[in-house]
């Protein structure tokens, strides 16, 4: 087995500790936008590209799915981790053969995952084949051949795992969950499942559909936006300016999180020169610093509260709307009221006053909003989480009307299109019957893998085949080592990828990376252009067009790649036209309008403006659930027993980072300058355990068999006491892959018991 590292350098850098921000993009954000471009790109080429990014004509941002508004500015519609992003993808850095044979993959593992990043775009197939330690190139066709028989050699489909990550279009999607059901298993594990997979498993039960119920323009209506476990500032920094206006049309908004997130606290707005210039916009005005995975405690208490308010004789809850829309409300009132508002208040650890406070501000609101991130859905009791934020919005009526409603924000800019049209390890029997009458297979019947089971099927019985259709696997998953152990049982990994990362290093036997087109690049067949298609957070899809001249000529698009998969292991001569579709966008998005609901006259409707897909939370129709009715429901309180020297804790990203992309080593917003390797702590905490500023330590976790992180440097913040912050992918080596949510399976990496110990 190959001596690769699975975190790389953990040197420490001259690390440097500022105050944190209070106010979030303005002339700094410009300032770092415009220098991360300078070394990826150059000003011009960056500013050239960005001017078509997000725009009707242009391509979507590869970062977040946050929505753009109808009308988009004329100055550019993107922030300041969207240009990073852009740049990031447009480098002019290359991963070529010459590099390769110049560094062995043993070699590059022990780079930091920054160094790993900024090699560059990888320009044609490569492939490492046993015992050897240098990627080779690699014809298409060779490469092909290779995955085609490794598949086919398998003694069962069910020995094949197809990852999705969300930046793949939604014509890539299809086809490669088709390709996965024609070859004859649901082993579709996706980004989806270690994020949001929470959020879906939730709302479907009580609401109908697995998704937000939020347009943009809903925020502008809003009476309050309440904000659970969500960094907007640096994880989706477009949506500072929806918060904005709804601020300016008189909406208040209330923050829930155990840090004070500079981006929800001051605003300056780079597209506007008041808000450059003279003090931003204020954005929070309530702040409930939680306890990590304390949220059901508050929104109980909360609740309670509202309740009692309700009880005096105050119009806090829709009774006609409770009545007439919803089943199970006395249920869960008389379960609330087994719960003491001391013990409620002692666990959420939020001042009664602030409570009071936001109470207030929700007692009157008829329209609120609730967003939340990965700070509700990666805990185990992450479905509990978000059903009781349903349970808030539904006794107030905030569903199926303007101005209200639920908004889970998405990370990557696709991973909801690719759930939608057919990215999912579960059986969904009106898929399989459509897609049996549409390309006459018969789809499987057996639930496939999601990613947590998908890393314990391949650690447990070698000689898988591992399929990704971009993402970085081994560094995004929970338990590094443990999954990195997986990886390397398999008999073969691929990798369909735009640029160099951990998972092309940590692989198995025979390792295959597959280079593809960018969002920002040109997809030529026959010399015309083509267009793919993407679903946005809220559930809008949209066409995206690239326009840079690809960093190779070597490149394939995504449904080229999948198709040409397909043909090479199902034959050319399979009942699908596989290489008819990888060719014809437009046959594939005919073919999804006749699988799916929704999609009608697809091809029209995304070369326009776009189109909203049906959403029954939406429009207040909850005719498929029980009675008929919304559903509240009965949420049972995190449990978290820590002794004296454990504390809990939650990773996080920092501001120079998307998902596992590390764009450079300072966190700006929280005064943390050129390094990663640091753990939050609260100094009270830091006083009692006699730890000083920047003191060493390590991180070690144990469930069952005792995990690792070595190195971090400790950090005053503010902070609950009890719990730690720190960034991943450095701590994900801490993530128990055998616990997880219940339900919807996503690992716990936001409430890890964890103990320090001093180097």
């Amino acid at each position: 087995m190959r001596n690769v590292s699975l975190t790389g350098d953990i040197t420490f850098r001259e690390l440097t500790i500022k105050e944190p921000a209070i106010s979030s993009a303005g002339l700094q954000g410009i300032k770092a936008a415009l220098a991360h471009a300078q070394k990826e790109t150059g000003i011009f080429k960056a500013v050239q590209t960005l001017s078509h990014m997000n725009q009707k004509d242009g391509f979507d941002c590869p970062g977040c799915a946050w929505p753009d508004p109808e009308k988009r500015s004329s100055l550019g519609e993107y922030c300041e981790n969207g240009v990073k992003a852009l740049t990031e993808e447009a480098t002019d850095q290359k991963v070529d053969r010459e590099f390769f044979a110049k560094y062995s993959v043993e070699e590059i593992s022990r780079w930091s995952d920054y160094a790993i990043g900024k090699c560059g775009r990888i320009t044609e197939p490569f492939i490492l084949q046993p015992n050897s330690l240098h990627y080779e190139p690699i014809s298409w066709e060779k490469a092909y051949a290779i995955i085609g028989k490794n598949l086919n050699n398998l003694p069962s489909p069910d020995d094949a795992i197809f990852y999705t990550s969300g930046r793949s279009s939604n014509e890539a999607a299809f086809l490669y969950g088709l390709f996965a059901r024609a070859f004859g298993t649901n082993n579709m594990p996706d980004c989806s499942n270690m994020c949001h997979e929470s959020s879906g498993v939730a709302l479907k039960k009580t609401l109908g559909i697995g998704k937000g119920s939020v347009t943009l323009e809903d925020f502008y209506e809003a009476e309050v936006v309440m904000i659970i476990g969500q960094n907007p500032g640096t994880n989706h920094p477009r949506m500072l300016s929806a918060l904005e206006r709804c601020k300016e049309n008189g909406g208040k908004i209330i923050s829930v999180n155990p840090l004070k997130e500079a981006g929800l606290l001051n605003f300056h707005n780079p597209q506007k020169l008041k808000g450059m210039l003279v003090g931003g916009t204020t954005l929070t005005d309530c702040f409930l610093q939680v306890k990590v995975n304390q949220d059901v405690a508050l929104l109980k208490l909360i609740f309670k509260k509202l309740l009692a308010k309700h009880i005096a004789g105050d119009a806090v809850f829709d009774d006609d709307f409770i009545k007439q829309k919803t089943a199970g409300f006395d249920a869960m009132v008389e379960d609330l009221a087994l719960y003491n508002e001391s013990q409620l208040l002692q666990l959420c650890g939020v001042p009664e006053s602030t409570i009071n406070d936001a109470v207030s501000i929700l007692a009157p609101a008829k329209k609120v909003i609730i967003c939340w991130a990965m700070g509700l859905t990666q805990h185990e009791n992450a479905v509990h989480n978000i059903r009781e934020c349903v349970n808030l919005l539904l006794a107030k009526g905030s569903i199926g009307k303007p101005g209200a409603g639920t908004c889970p924000v998405r990370g990557h800019s696709n991973v909801q299109g690719d759930r939608t049209v057919g990215i999912m390890h579960y059986v969904s029997h009106a898929l399989n019957a459509a897609i049996k009458e549409v390309f006459g297979i018969n789809p499987p019947e057996k639930t496939g893998y999601d990613t947590v089971h998908a890393i314990q099927a391949m650690h447990d019985k070698p000689g898988k085949v591992f399929i990704g259709l971009g993402g970085n696997f081994v560094s995004a998953a929970s338990d590094t080592a443990y999954t990195a152990t997986a990886m390397q049982n398999c008999r073969l990994t691929v990798q369909i990828s735009t640029k160099l990362n951990r998972s092309h290093l940590v692989t198995g036997e025979t390792a295959i990376i597959l280079p593809t087109l960018g969002r920002s690049e040109l997809d030529l067949h026959n010399g015309k252009p083509r267009f793919v298609t993407v679903e946005n957070s809220m559930g809008k899809v949209h066409q995206s067009r690239g326009r840079n001249n690809p960093a190779s000529n070597q490149l394939r698009s995504e449904p080229e790649i999948v198709g040409h998969l397909a043909a090479t292991t199902l034959g050319r001569e399979h009942t699908i036209p596989w290489l008819t579709l990888a060719g014809d966008y437009d046959l594939i998005r005919e073919k999804i309008s006749a699988v799916l609901k929704g999609f009608e006259d697809y091809n029209k409707r995304s070369a326009n403006e776009g189109f909203y897909l049906p959403n029954n939370a939406r429009t207040g129709d909850f005719s498929m659930l029980p009675e008929g009715k919304a559903q509240f429901t009965i949420n049972k309180l995190s449990d978290h027993t820590l002794d004296d020297n454990e504390f809990l804790l939650t990773t996080i990203r920092s501001h120079d980072q998307f998902n596992t992309t590390i764009y450079d080593w300072d966190d700006r917003y929280r005064g943390i300058f050129n390094e990663r390797r640091v753990v939050f702590m609260n100094p009270a905490d830091m006083a009692k355990h006699g730890l000083v500023k920047a003191q060493v330590i390590d991180l070690k976790s144990n469930y069952g068999s005792i995990r690792t992180a070595n190195r971090f440097k400790v950090i005053p913040y503010d902070i609950p006491s009890g719990n730690l912050a720190a960034y991943f992918p450095e701590t994900n080596i801490l993530v128990p892959n055998g616990r997880f949510a219940e339900k919807s399976h996503t690992p716990i990496s936001k409430s890890i018991k964890v103990k320090i110990v001093v180097r």
